[in-house]
């Protein structure tokens, strides 16, 4: 009994100590990570590189400059107001790149160390320049929140608390050996590209995001339009990047809430 409360012991003090915490930029909310910048963003550049190997880029030569011409705008946007509020370290090892492929899935995503892609299926429902930066302000602030790295902090604390048990059973002969936190991460990265994030992770990139698109010089009023557009052609049960987010109106009310706070930021 004695070995088993040190086991105890031990592993309620390093779910205590474990990963190092931060404030996510915009909504002051605080983290607790455990996977690394390092790591992620090293999962992150491989998966992007062997993704883009068999992605086919956009053949569509306007299309493709709006998709960089808002990519960019929308970094620059991040860059200084991460900068002006003391967090340019926030973007250490960031190495922007936006592309637009051929699919027609109505989908974009923002992989850890600002990997842009948007699909050519996105923009019939975008439509308009404005609403593209909404959907690409929206996937940068995953990134820059750093919603990937969380998701895999909670799920690895949650592996955790089931290899404590496993120690718990093997002081009594029943454990097994467990993977270490490299080779964990590894396994998770695989999925990286396709993370489903939380409702409250989509609200938070939601207000992240209208702020990046305002910063830009795009006018986040067209955020409810293109929401409401989203809304009126069932979008969420047809955009891959929408699978898990908030319902439409509930999204609609919140960004409605943020505009005041947003429009601070736009300048036409």
């Amino acid at each position: 009994m004695k070995s088993l409360k040190i086991i105890l012991l031990t592993a309620i003090v390093v779910l205590a100590s474990c990963g190092t915490s931060r404030t996510v930029p915009i909504t002051g909310r605080k983290q607790n990570l455990i996977v690394s910048d390092e790591q992620l963003l090293s999962l992150s550049t491989q998966q992007y590189s062997e993704y883009m190997k068999t992605a086919k880029k956009s053949s569509n030569t306007k299309n493709t400059a709006m998709v960089q011409r808002v990519g960019k705008n929308i970094a620059t946007a991040v860059e200084k107001y991460l900068k002006d509020n003391g967090m340019a370290n926030e973007l250490s090892g960031y190495k922007w790149e936006f592309n637009l492929v051929q699919d027609k899935s109505v989908n974009a995503f923002c992989m850890p160390g600002g990997k842009i892609v948007v699909y050519e299926g996105l923009l019939p429902v975008t439509q308009t320049e404005t609403a593209l930066a909404i959907v690409v302000g929206h996937e940068v602030a995953h990134a820059v929140a750093k919603h990937s790295a969380e998701q895999m902090s909670k799920q690895y604390k949650q592996q955790i608390g089931l290899e404590i048990g496993s120690s718990v059973l093997s002081a009594v002969g029943m454990g097994q050996n467990t993977s270490s936190l490299v080779d964990w991460v590894t396994k998770q990265g695989l999925q990286l590209r396709n993370l489903k994030y939380s409702r409250d992770h989509e609200y938070e990139a939601d207000h992240m995001g209208l702020i990046f698109a305002a910063m830009a010089g795009y006018n986040p009023n067209e955020a409810v339009t293109f929401w409401q557009r989203m809304a009126n052609a069932g979008g969420n049960g047809t955009a891959e990047f929408l699978s898990d987010h908030p319902s439409d109106s509930k999204r609609i009310e919140r960004i409605k809430e943020w505009m005041p706070e947003a429009l601070k930021y736009y300048k036409k």
